[in-house]
């Protein structure tokens, strides 16, 4: 059986080595390998992947000799023929690229022959820094630090184009540092990444650099034959991409919104056993339900709804609603504070209202007490 590979890229300062440092100590249990390449003579990044990892199953190989990308033959090949060698030990490979790296010649050198037979690309996770986003720092025309050295790789000119071709590559993107970003700019930084990137098949959201592991680990989005890679202004236009629902896209595939802000994609199947979101790995994710016997108003209620995510890092909503003179429920979706609505003419009307809340470290008596506060009902 293949040793799956996720590789996780990302401009300078984007968060990669904090989020990584997470999931090593979510993951205890779990014998990883991580390969952390950092452009510079001293691996800080090293150092604090193996504290992260001290006391776990876990293995830090520096790949220091600048982007990993221009030095995949001297460098990575070499480590993971190590790891190829006893394979039997190592459940999960990490990549983590310099900030100035490629996706596109890692992902190749996994199809090489020498190591192909003994590891399948899992996912290529980006982490993008949203406050340097929204402030214009990643846009076109700013030059790269370090561009201008003379041991500078010859890709690395302006910083939109590194950040576009992390994006290209990406299954996964990673809005980090979102701790402080309101609503509308959240929103804003989703658009200009699916502007930049629109076959982007996931977007996530980091807490404090926090993620859950099944977000990013054994999501099994390249099994099969090797996909085409992206190369800088070359779009793949195969099946496994599709261009995403717009953002005020209609509820009529609620598949859109099992789990989180997923856009659906066809060639992706979530199975429990590979991509249950917000479980027990990362705690911080927690998950409950609140109910109210009174009558609602639907309008009031998914008004009530948005204002909570607002209010809470809350990421999803969903349930059931009695509505008064109603005879079918009344079914709500919601990701973050968009909240859609619409009666189902299978489900009779319940005999209460229910609403599931999911985010990271939500507070149960403040949401129960906004809906209280907005609808006049009691929720508990």
């Amino acid at each position: 059986m293949k040793i799956p590979v996720t590789i996780v890229t990302g401009f300078l300062g984007s968060g990669k080595t904090t989020l990584i440092c997470g999931l090593l100590k979510k993951n205890p249990e779990r014998r990883l390998a991580v390969l952390v390449n950092e452009f510079g003579e001293v691996s800080v990044d090293g150092a604090l992947l193996r504290s992260a990892g001290d006391g776990c199953g876990v293995e830090i190989h520096d790949l220091p000799n600048g982007c990993i990308c221009c030095s995949v033959n001297d460098d990575f090949v070499p480590v993971m023929r190590q790891l190829q060698a006893r394979k039997h030990q190592v459940d999960h490979v990490i990549i983590e690229t310099s900030g100035l790296a490629l996706p596109q010649p890692v992902m190749q050198a996994l199809n090489w022959p020498e190591i192909r037979a003994d590891f399948q690309l899992d996912a290529v996770v980006t982490i993008v820094d949203v406050p340097q986003l929204l402030a214009g720092n990643l846009d076109n025309g700013r030059q790269a630090p370090g561009a201008d050295a003379s041991d500078a790789p010859a890709h690395v000119e302006a910083v939109d184009a590194i950040l576009l071709q992390q994006l290209e590559n990406a299954d996964v993107v990673v809005l980090n540092k979102i701790d402080e970003i309101t609503e509308d700019d959240l929103l804003r930084a989703e658009e200009t990444i699916r502007a930049r990137a629109p076959k982007v098949r996931f977007m996530e959201l980091a807490y404090h650099a926090q993620l859950d592991t099944r977000l990013c680990m054994g999501l099994h989005l390249h099994d099969g034959p090797a996909p085409a890679v992206h190369e800088h202004g070359h779009h793949h236009h195969g099946p496994l991409h599709q261009m995403p629902a717009p953002l005020d896209a209609p509820l009529g595939d609620q598949a859109q919104f099992d789990g989180h802000a997923h856009t659906g994609l066809d060639a992706h199947h979530h199975g429990e056993e590979t991509h249950e979101h917000f479980h027990g790995h990362d705690p911080g994710w927690q998950s409950f339900v609140l109910r109210s016997s009174q009558p609602q108003d639907a309008e009031v209620l998914k008004r009530a709804i948005s204002e909570v995510a607002l209010a809470q890092p809350v990421l999803r909503a969903k349930g059931h609603a009695f509505v008064l003179g109603k005879h079918h429920a009344l079914v709500l979706q919601a990701v973050r504070a968009r909240v859609q609505s619409y009666y189902d003419a299978h489900d009779h009307a319940p005999a209460e209202s229910s609403v599931v809340f999911i985010g990271y470290h939500p507070k149960r008596n403040i949401i129960a007490d906004i809906l209280h506060a907005v609808t006049g009902t009691h929720w508990a």
